[in-house]
């Protein structure tokens, strides 16, 4: 039985909480949600936390720059504050550019800063981790894959939330990259779509809607394979960039679909 509990990234619904927040928690917690994964939450801890609580919705990871070159231990102390409000126990870093991921000291830096936090996080009782997109796996440094320079530079205590259609997208082998990361794997990112070439390195412009996003299982991303290749990661956390029709429907099928996997 997996051991994952159920998740949905805020991201996914960021133009309804625009429109209005508390109509779109209420009726993600209608679709059976308890849990959600934050993002931009540094400047309105509080206010968020107490939305949730509203409508009987928990967070327990987010989403927050954590690796950016310009961070001080104060910024990231103010990120740690507003995480210990709303009752976080992971912030993971969303993305570093591509820019980033073509040259070995860039990487090496991006694992120092990672090791860094995590060693301030731990002070608040937090950890951190990264999430991926697929910049990450294209470039060979010195003939490793960047995203496993990367990883063997981090800290054991840098957990890794690995967005299944992301990597997919980056030319890997999703399920592959689960087994050989095992435990380092603290959450998954189901998104399911269109497998695509990486976008993020191109420099071209970039349709997010050629992702072709679907409800899980409903795509060419082998999501019940990766399911079963993490069996102990912590959150499988339903997210999408796009989809072209209802967004609660869509997190609807996805949720439908992990809960006949018995994640709940």
């Amino acid at each position: 039985m997996p051991t994952s509990r159920l998740s949905l990234q805020l991201y996914s619904m960021r133009d309804a909480l625009r429109a209005d927040e508390d109509g779109t928690l209420a009726r993600l917690a209608e679709i059976g949600l308890r849990n959600v994964e934050v993002f931009d939450f540094v400047h309105r801890p509080r206010e968020l936390a107490d939305a949730l609580a509203r409508h009987g919705l928990a967070a327990r990871t987010g989403h927050a720059a954590i690796a950016s070159p310009g961070q001080t231990p104060d910024t990231l102390r103010r990120t740690f504050d507003a995480a210990q409000v709303l009752g976080l126990e992971t912030v993971f870093e969303p993305m570093v550019p591509a820019a980033r991921w073509a040259e070995a000291r860039e990487i090496d830096r991006t694992a120092s800063l990672l090791n860094e936090a995590a060693a301030l996080a731990a002070g608040h009782g937090l950890r951190v981790g990264y999430h991926n997109h697929s910049q990450e796996f294209t470039p060979t440094i010195e003939g490793v894959n960047a995203y496993d320079r990367f990883v063997e530079r981090l800290d054991a205590e840098v957990g890794l939330e690995v967005d299944v259609y992301w990597a997919s997208a980056g030319g890997k082998d999703a399920v592959g990259l689960l087994r050989r990361l095992g435990p380092r794997v603290r959450a998954l990112h189901i998104k399911d779509g269109a497998v695509i070439d990486d976008p993020h390195t191109s420099g071209a412009p970039f349709d997010v809607a050629l992702t072709r996003q679907v409800p899980a299982g409903q795509g060419e991303i082998p999501v019940a394979a990766a399911l079963a290749a993490a069996p102990d990661t912590a959150w499988a956390v339903v997210e999408f960039d796009h989809y072209d029709g209802d967004m609660f429907d869509g997190v609807a099928g996805s949720v439908a679909y992990l809960n006949e996997k018995g994640i709940v």
